[in-house]
């Protein structure tokens, strides 16, 4: 095991790994990471692979897999439910901005070999990714971060 080379400013980075089952598919993923100035976490690359069966198009459950870890580190990283008053203040998905591309990891997929039943491409890619960057937060700072979105401060 190779320490990662450290980020674009220095900061040491961390890996986190997390692994989930839905819909018949079993996806892991790995997510490198560092902490910027004022506690920012920031993603810089996701390796993700998933088994669900036959890969029927491979194209698509790599742009599945892809749009899934980007809308879970939405929520991870940014998304929040505020209440003011007694209401929640977002309304829709307008009021939880995406990841945008110049803060988009780099993401690889690699779809395993198999030759049982197609299985579900659309949702397992989502729910890894938060607990691998808290895993990745932890294995850097030592502290468990339990509640999203995922904040140091």
């Amino acid at each position: 095991h190779q320490p990662l080379t450290p980020a674009a400013d220095g900061a040491r980075r961390g890996r986190g790994v997390a692994l989930h089952e839905a819909f018949g598919s079993v996806v892991a993923q790995v997510a490198e990471v560092s902490i910027g100035p004022h506690g920012r976490i920031r993603v810089h690359r996701v390796v993700c692979v998933i088994d669900c069966g036959l890969p029927v198009n491979p194209n698509l459950i790599r742009q599945q897999m892809e749009s899934g870890i980007v809308f879970g580190l939405s929520a991870a990283l940014q998304d929040e439910i505020t209440i003011a008053n007694g209401q929640v203040e977002q309304k829709n998905f307008v009021d939880f901005p995406v990841v945008r591309i110049n803060d988009c990891p780099v993401i690889e997929t690699d779809i395993m070999p198999s030759r049982m039943h197609p299985q579900g491409v659309g949702e397992p890619g989502v729910p890894p990714v938060a607990p691998a960057v808290a895993n990745a937060v932890f294995a850097l700072t030592g502290k468990r971060l339990r509640t999203l979105p995922l904040k140091l401060t």
